[in-house]
């Protein structure tokens, strides 16, 4: 008979951990969103101006902007040299539109300039594929059928999730501080507009902050559990 242990009460302290970190940065990220939405930016430039200028300006012409489905599924696409903006954001006025728009230039940027993080970011998607498929299968079946060692090789393919996760921060973090960049040099924010941009970036930056914590939770849950199950052994 299988009796609870410190690691198991450990472990779902962890879950919850997780889902509480993961619950506040969305409900951060929504609370600036709506409230940044309904701000219009002092030039009335919709986000799709505002990335085709910022574009412009820096000899993008050759990368597209267009719309897509959803609502902050912005995001530049390096392979088709597309930045997608979601409808609020390429038709909107708004704060938030500026902000956004202006982010994901600054990932059409670091493209440009082959900026370090975003190359390694790019190189280690096909381990990340990998070890999100095979990591948690590895672990689950280890666990099964008291194969110790072939839970570890799971968790070790799930770092590789992690280890993309930490690499994504610089880019982002970048990828925020060029839009800001670009806003006051290209005169697209007025300075009032400047700290709410701030804002919202900051807000989106976040999240990938709370995905990384939460990611390391659950990888610090499966160790507990595979070290319990090793001591049961």
């Amino acid at each position: 008979m299988y009796y609870y242990s410190g690691y198991d009460f450990v472990g779902y302290g962890l879950i919850l951990i997780g889902v509480l970190i993961t619950f506040l940065a969305d409900v951060y990220l929504q609370t600036n969103y709506r409230k940044m939405k309904r701000r219009k930016n002092s030039k009335g430039i919709t986000g799709s101006e505002v990335a085709r200028e910022i574009l412009k300006q820096n000899q993008l012409e050759d990368v597209y902007v267009v719309e897509t489905k959803g609502v902050l599924s912005d995001h530049y696409d390096p392979n088709q040299k597309v930045v997608r903006l979601s409808h609020d954001i390429y038709n909107g006025t708004t704060i938030a539109a500026m902000a956004v728009a202006s982010h994901e230039c600054g990932h059409a940027i670091q493209d440009k300039e082959g900026y370090t993080f975003m190359r390694i970011r790019s190189l280690i998607i096909p381990l990340v594929n990998f070890g999100s498929r095979f990591g948690y299968i590895a672990v689950l079946l280890g666990l099964i059928f008291g194969m110790i060692n072939l839970a570890w090789v799971g968790i070790g393919l799930l770092l590789f999730i992690l280890l993309f996760q930490l690499v994504t921060l610089p880019v982002e973090f970048d990828a925020s501080k060029r839009a800001k960049r670009e806003l006051d040099r290209l005169k697209l924010a007025q300075a009032g507009e400047n700290q709410s941009v701030s804002r919202m970036l900051h807000a989106a930056a976040f999240t990938y902050v709370a995905s990384l914590l939460t990611t390391l939770l659950e990888i610090g849950r499966l160790v507990l559990i595979v070290i319990g199950r090793s001591d049961d052994d």
